[in-house]
């Protein structure tokens, strides 16, 4: 049966992911912090397995080097939960859509059999990189902060403008070498789609700024709005305490 894309099995799918999260939850809300912090990190490990199975799978690694928003949140997922980093924790609050994104927009992975390997490394790791901060936040190893936005935004910026440059050296590199993909064509690196949109909601960015990298400069607002309204509850509590005690203040 092939996974698809917005078809039954592909909405059963993502239920499935939501419904396998929660249960997660329920099952680690009252173990020690300890059994939690392990069992979320074995999970995770699931990312960096996937990162090697697509490495060697494919026979084109320069195609699948750890250099996309879901490789590299694979990397510091399971960094994250060993250590206590404020800046890495929220960052992941944000890059967590990454994964979302992912297992939503599955257009190029529709093709895939449920029973597959290649579905297994796809959707498994996918769906513990989008689930796994969020039952960090929830089971309150990690906190929310919203003085981090600042990070977030300016580390998010910093990699994926690396990531941009290093897109160009690959090109060059694959096209001085004339390297091509098992089919016989030139291969094209797009790492964090720095370099063309390859879905309509990226297509929508392109068609404003038709240049890339600074096409999805465009996404730092829509990033800025989407973190204002999950730290929203923190802000509003510092501000009533804020006011509460200019009032007593007052008072006396």
């Amino acid at each position: 049966m092939l996974w698809g894309s917005f078809g039954a099995v592909h909405l059963i799918s993502l239920l499935a992911a939501v419904g396998m999260m929660i249960g997660i939850y329920f099952i680690l809300k009252n173990k020690t912090e300890k059994v939690q912090r392990i069992t979320l990190f074995l999970l995770s490990l699931s990312g960096i397995a996937a990162i090697v199975f697509n490495l060697l799978k494919w026979d084109s690694p320069i195609e699948y080097l750890p250099f996309h928003m879901c490789s590299i949140t694979a990397m510091l997922l399971p960094l994250a939960i060993l250590i206590k980093s404020r800046a890495l924790s929220n960052l992941l609050l944000l890059w967590l859509l990454g994964a979302v994104f992912a297992l939503v927009m599955n257009t190029q992975q529709a093709g895939y059999e449920l029973l597959s390997d290649t579905f297994a490394f796809y959707f498994f790791p996918h769906v513990f990189e989008a689930g796994i901060p969020v039952l960090m936040f929830k089971l309150k190893l990690w906190k929310k902060d919203y003085h981090a936005i600042p990070t977030t935004i300016g580390l998010t910026f910093v990699i994926y403008t690396a990531v941009h440059f290093i897109n160009e050296l690959l090109n060059r590199y694959v096209a001085i070498n004339h390297i091509v993909d098992y089919a016989g064509n030139p291969i094209f690196l797009n790492y964090m789609y720095s370099q063309k949109p390859v879905v309509p909601f990226l297509e929508l960015l392109w068609k404003i700024v038709p240049h890339e990298y600074f096409y999805l400069l465009l996404a730092l607002p829509i990033i800025a709005l989407y973190l204002s309204i999950i730290y929203l509850p923190e802000i509003v509590s510092v501000l009533r305490k804020k006011h509460k005690a200019k009032k007593a203040l007052l008072a006396a």
